[in-house]
């Protein structure tokens, strides 16, 4: 399996983590509030760890890393309330008229969902990257994990609510039934190694 779209769907969804955090940590709720460089030139350590983490997870070569820089989720860009919506898949609605994207209260909304939907997905792809390269779960569940709770810092950087035992749940139930049915056109090793990866996340964060 090619590495590099596994690589992005992992990259992109920590892209949108990194943007929703941004808002938060404004504490105002305003776009125009948002700094991405600001939020992660205090978050640098954080951040390296969690991307070595990635690229342990994945096996990944410096040139697959390489496409996070490529891709610029990770230094100074503008935030959009376009974004947001992207990020939450449009769960919220669009607004009428569409000048209101912008609307503290809609943002909120937008951030709560868009982090639910963006760290879910994240681990999916964590997964995906651990199997694609042969991780066993032994060694890349604990990763994982690790990965988890520094991407739930940088979603909540205030307040923070949602815990990596809240993620599992989320993402179990979010993707693992399409993968698992019996019709399911996954194959048996993918089944297997999804159900494994299921059982170390669980122990790791339920006991």
């Amino acid at each position: 399996m090619d590495p590099a779209p596994v690589a992005r769907a992992v990259f992109a969804a920590l892209g949108g983590i990194v943007e929703i955090g941004a808002v938060r940590s404004t504490g105002t709720w305003l776009v125009p509030d948002v700094s991405v460089g600001a939020f992660l030139a205090f978050r640098e350590n954080d951040l390296g760890r969690l991307m070595e983490g990635v690229r342990v997870v994945g096996r990944f070569s410096g040139e697959v890393m390489a496409i996070a820089d490529e891709l610029g989720y990770f230094r100074e860009h503008e935030v959009s309330g376009a974004s947001l919506l992207l990020w939450s898949e449009g769960i919220a609605g669009v607004p009428q008229p569409p000048e209101r994207i912008e609307d503290p209260a809609l943002v909120r909304r937008m951030c709560r969902i868009g982090a639910d939907l963006q760290q879910t997905r994240l681990l999916q792809a964590l997964v995906t990257a651990a199997l694609a390269a042969g991780t066993e779960p032994g060694e890349g569940a604990a990763w994982i994990a690790d990965i988890l709770r520094g991407a739930c810092q940088l979603a909540e950087p205030v307040d923070p609510r949602t815990t990596p035992a809240d993620i599992h749940r989320m993402w179990r139930v979010a993707h693992l039934p399409g993968i698992l049915r019996p019709d399911s056109d996954a194959p048996e090793w993918g089944k297997a190694g999804h159900r494994a990866y299921d059982v170390d996340l669980e122990r790791l964060f339920q006991g």
